[in-house]
């Protein structure tokens, strides 16, 4: 399985980081890169004895030295103390490198802040959005509501008032039968009258 393994190394913040992996992109994940960093020239397969012997030691487990030092790559590293000192071309040399290849990350996560600013602003529109839309269906509801009670009160009304003419109609048609019966039986007295009035000539 060892002969299956390639040693790659990349400089990441404060460290040189260095892993024996499958793959490039078994590196990247084992380095928690958001990007492709050997696209990117920030990284790639080294052929140090030293370095390869390291991460061989160790296959899938991330080494790290301090950037821009000629230190053994190990699991626990600390920053150095001396930076800018006992060795300032080497490690001028190799510091500059990090610092041109990380700005590359740069652009990646401005991009990402900006896509969450961006996901925010969405998100501040849509509660927004929705506010208003349930403040207008508040308003509908209220409408609705005050509709229906004036409807309500209305057929109430009307009702109270259909059944007053009612009464009125009926206690009229009462009343004209009883006036007819009365007259009925009236008429007929007067006509008998009459009748006798006719007879007696």
């Amino acid at each position: 399985m060892a002969r299956k393994l390639k040693t790659y190394q990349t400089s990441l913040g404060f460290f040189d980081q260095a892993i024996a992996a499958p793959s490039m992109k078994a590196a990247l994940e084992a380095w928690g890169a958001d990007s492709n960093l050997f696209h990117q020239g920030a990284a790639k397969e080294s052929h140090d004895p030293d370095v390869i012997a390291a991460t061989l030691a160790k296959p899938g487990v991330v080494l790290r030295r301090p950037v821009g030092t000629d230190r053994p790559f190990s699991e626990h590293a600390e920053l150095p103390t001396d930076l800018g000192g006992s060795k300032p071309t080497k490690a001028a040399r190799k510091s500059k490198g990090p610092k041109r290849k990380r700005p590359s990350s740069g652009p990646v996560d401005k991009a990402a802040e900006q896509k969450a600013a961006l996901a925010k602003r969405r998100e501040r529109e849509q509660a927004k959005e929705e506010a208003a839309r349930q403040k207008e269906r508040e308003r509908r509801q209220r409408a609705v509501g005050k509709a229906q009670v004036a409807l309500d009160k209305g057929e109430q009304e009307h009702a109270k008032r259909a059944a007053a003419i009612q009464a009125e109609v009926e206690a009229l048609e009462k009343k004209s039968q009883a006036e007819k019966a009365h007259w009925d039986k009236e008429k007929g007295r007067l006509e008998a009258s009459l009748r006798r009035a006719r007879d007696s000539h």
